[in-house]
């Protein structure tokens, strides 16, 4: 019995940085194609020059991103990876081995670890962070969240050996004006459903976020990388509920 076919799939946008590396990564697949969003770098060329299929479309969201992407693909199995994703040798080997004969599973969960700062986290509630990144196309959807997404499979998933290496900010400057660009697309969303903040309730959830990164999920176990990220998770809750008061504050002076 031959095995299923399986297609790379990766998202981009300006992502020469580590786009080669994740290509590579995943060159077991039978396929590869790369979803670029209209690249100003030399991403289109690196897709290109690891010989994945490339189509350029202008960003929809991820959700009809995605939909545009699965549109294109014909293999029954799909391994998706972020462009600042790797797959670690270890994860890579586990999946050319369940990819063979994946029955029953419609999914494979895989662990993720980040660096940050200085370091791989291996806690502050960021690892393992289980995704399922390899998924039969035919059962699984996608669902979004504010900026963010997931893939949401119907049937029994496994979780497998190995980790995504993950690098999703570049340097701190990044990561603040990503903190930036999320809270404003989170606080307009609590607008939009009605939820109300003021800036003393801000606060209180910057605070919770902190001792929820730092102490219930052992962020000081990740050294000084942990403690930058509960810190910096302090201001994206407190942003978020400050953005949301004030959105009521416009709303206030426009209806009067």
């Amino acid at each position: 019995m031959s095995s299923p076919a399986v297609t790379g799939l990766v998202l981009t946008l300006n992502g020469e940085r580590y786009l080669r590396q994740c290509l590579e990564s995943l060159s077991f697949c039978d396929q590869l194609l790369v979803v670029d969003s209209g690249s100003q770098d030399a991403t289109q060329e690196i897709a290109r020059s690891c010989g994945a299929q490339l189509l350029v479309n202008p960003w929809p969201g991820p959700e009809e991103q995605f939909a545009f992407a699965f549109r294109h693909i014909t293999t029954p199995w799909v391994v998706s990876l972020d462009q600042d994703e790797i797959l670690s040798d270890q994860l890579r080997a586990s999946l050319e081995q369940v990819l063979k004969n994946p029955e029953p599973y419609s999914a494979f969960l895989c662990p993720r670890t980040s660096f940050y700062f200085n370091r791989f986290l291996r806690h502050s509630g960021w690892y393992p962070d289980l995704l399922p990144r390899a998924f039969a196309l035919a059962s699984t959807t996608v669902h979004v969240s504010g900026p963010h997404y997931g893939f949401s499979p119907v049937g029994p998933t496994l979780r497998l050996r190995g980790d995504i290496l993950h690098y999703p900010y570049e340097n701190l400057h990044q990561h603040i004006e990503k903190i930036n660009y999320y809270t404003e697309i989170a606080a307009k969303e609590l607008f939009q459903r009605g939820k109300r903040s003021g800036i003393l309730n801000a606060l209180g959830h910057g605070l919770a976020r902190f001792i929820k990164v730092y102490f219930l999920r052992r962020g000081f176990l990740d050294g000084r990388a942990g403690f930058v990220l509960a810190v910096l998770s302090l201001c994206y809750a407190f942003l978020k509920y400050a953005k949301l008061a004030e959105l009521r504050v416009q709303q206030t002076k426009t209806d009067g």
